[in-house]
């Protein structure tokens, strides 16, 4: 390998030594060693990531994770048996769902408390799901990068994902996801959700709480957010209660509370309640965290923990089934063919939805 010191062509008349640039000549693409090339990609030893993730690595654990979330057809195997095997290894975390409106500071929220927990002597995963774009599909999962200081713990996972457009702003493999992390003996998982709305029903099917996160001073807080996210709400915090904005959220959590008791609770027994705190001050935090063991307590005691999540089971179960009716309905040729064929005739007017429904599926 050869260095060169040349002038560029850009170099302003007269300019010193400051403007020259090294040219370094490598190996070029044709240059490169065919085997490399053709190199077929190693076979994936599931055996060893089981082994990894139970004592705790965090490299192999995003492996894993990433096997899961794969839609290669080649990778449901491995992903399906890593997950049994783990099962048993599983269960014994406390799971949170976190959802707000844009701007509610969620993962800030979610640094500081997962700094403080992590100082409790827990061990914290956490699942953050990016939106999707629906048009180039692609999403930012930035939030390693917005939790800088808890992504650098030890005791510490945080895992992005897309929401490739599923509704309730939860990846479609946030469940096995979960199984992975408390197989590596993470106790508290965190899910982070896209953000606030009916659909946000989905994140309640796998989580033992849901906390939303609220803000004051942006607007009519109680019109901001809608009933039916604050019926399925555990708990409320009214976020950013620092500053000249500790009235405001104060008041705002005051007029939640209000309104809370007039409507159906998430939980049987269980009267939802709202709290001020702040993340970026990491104030209310611990009483936050008080109010969740309490509600930990309600439910254990009287046997709802256990129930929630057979349920969370069967619907896990019911999601899945759907998905692979769907995916062995277009692996067949014929099929493809003539669904494409309907929908050609929807578009053109000659055939209505419900019609073409009953001939798909002969009816």
């Amino acid at each position: 390998m050869t260095k060169k010191t040349s002038i560029p062509e850009w170099t302003p008349p007269n300019a010193g030594k400051e403007f020259a640039s090294r040219v370094v000549h490598g190996k070029t693409n044709t240059e490169a060693s065919p085997q490399n090339a053709s190199k077929p990609k190693p076979n994936i030893d599931i055996e060893e990531i089981k082994a990894g993730i139970l004592a705790g690595n965090r490299t192999l654990l995003s492996r894993a994770i990433t096997l899961v979330e794969s839609n290669s057809r080649r990778h449901f195997e491995d992903a399906r048996k890593l997950v049994n095997e783990l099962l048993p290894h599983a269960g014994k975390s406390l799971r949170i769902g976190i959802t707000g409106t844009p701007g509610a500071g969620k993962s800030t929220f979610i640094e500081s408390l997962g700094l403080w927990l992590i100082n409790q002597g827990h061990k914290v995963a956490v699942l953050a799901i990016d939106p999707s774009s629906t048009i180039s599909k692609g999403s930012i999962l930035g939030d390693k990068t917005r939790m800088e200081a808890l992504s650098r713990h030890q005791n510490s996972f945080i895992r992005p994902s897309p929401s490739g457009g599923i509704l309730g702003g939860v990846a479609r493999k946030t469940r096995e996801s979960i199984i992975l992390c408390e197989a590596a003996a993470y106790d508290i998982i965190l899910i982070e959700t896209v953000g606030v709305g009916q659909s946000e029903i989905t994140v309640r099917s796998m989580v033992d709480m849901f906390v939303l996160l609220q803000i004051a001073g942006a607007g009519d807080e109680l019109q901001g957010i809608k009933k039916g996210i604050m019926e399925l709400a555990d708990l409320i915090l009214v976020n950013k209660a620092d500053g000249d904005n500790l009235m405001r959220a104060q008041i705002a959590a005051g007029e939640l509370n209000s309104v809370l008791h007039y409507l159906q609770n998430a939980t049987e027994g269980w009267q939802t309640k709202a709290q001020t705190c702040s993340a970026l001050e990491g104030t209310g935090i611990q009483e936050a965290w008080d109010m969740v063991l309490s509600f930990v307590d309600h439910v254990k005691e009287r046997g709802i923990l256990t129930q929630r999540r057979q349920q969370q089971g069967l619907q896990w179960f019911n999601d899945m089934f759907k998905e692979a009716l769907v995916q062995h309905f277009f692996a067949n040729e014929a099929n493809l063919t003539r669904y494409n064929r309907i929908v050609n005739d929807i578009n053109q007017g000659k055939l209505s939805p419900s019609l073409a429904l009953s001939e798909i599926l002969l009816l």
